[in-house]
């Protein structure tokens, strides 16, 4: 049965909201948008002066969560300071912290239907918005005057880094540690390892990192869950 409401324009946050309750509530997307819109008495039209579809909602949903986290990380007066591993550790900790808060919503986002890994493509506004990000903390390894080179290392370094960003994620959502501090562990050794190869290449962190993705592969310490 419809929830009886007054039809007003409604609010992108408001939307989300009615969105993700649904999703938790049901176990699944809503059929369409008119049935989504009429269940929440606001008219279909609103839906679309805010999203194209379902999909574009999600998606926008993992943005607005990367802007928040870097509003958040720049509010702190240190962070100017920062060298680039430790604004970047600090980025990968504020938005898990808040993906935990959501964390029954961005599972659902990212398991959702048979095929998850098709999920991925609700990423791929995320993905620009680190990229860009990325770009400012992140500098070519090699010192050289062409720019083609430059450019090619920067990319490399940069695409290195949002598999990275992704490699965090899935470890997290597999994750069944207390307060998921296997995570926090992870992305300390992941990005030292990363840096270390790429800026310092000492074998010591990377060799340190491959133990412990060994030990969480290996060892019963460790669920997957289907």
């Amino acid at each position: 049965m419809a929830t009886q409401r007054k039809k007003k324009e409604t609010t992108q946050e408001i939307i989300v909201s009615w969105y993700t309750d649904y999703c938790l509530s049901h176990g699944k997307k809503p059929n369409s948008v008119y049935e989504f819109s009429k269940q929440n008495g606001f008219e279909e039209a609103h839906f679309y002066k805010h999203f194209a579809s379902f999909e574009e909602l999600e998606s926008d949903y993992f943005s607005k969560m990367f802007y928040y986290t870097v509003d958040l990380i720049k509010e702190n007066k240190e962070y100017a300071q920062y060298d680039s591993t430790q604004k970047l550790i600090s980025f990968y900790f504020t938005f898990f912290e808040m993906a935990t808060a959501n964390r029954s919503f961005v599972k659902f986002l990212l398991e959702e239907g048979k095929l998850p890994v098709k999920n991925i493509t609700k990423l791929k506004t995320l993905r620009l918005d680190f990229l860009m990000f990325i770009k400012t903390i992140l500098e070519a390894p090699l010192k050289v005057e062409n720019e083609k080179i430059t450019n090619i290392q920067n990319k490399l370094v940069h695409e290195g880094a949002w598999l990275q960003f992704a490699s965090i994620i899935s470890f997290w959502m597999r994750d069944t540690s207390p307060s998921f501090e296997k995570t926090d562990i992870y992305i300390e050794k992941s990005v030292k390892a990363s840096f270390d190869m790429v800026y310092n290449v000492p074998i010591e962190s990377i060799v340190d990192f491959a133990k412990f993705i060994w030990k969480e592969k290996i060892g019963s310490g460790f669920t997957y869950k289907n």
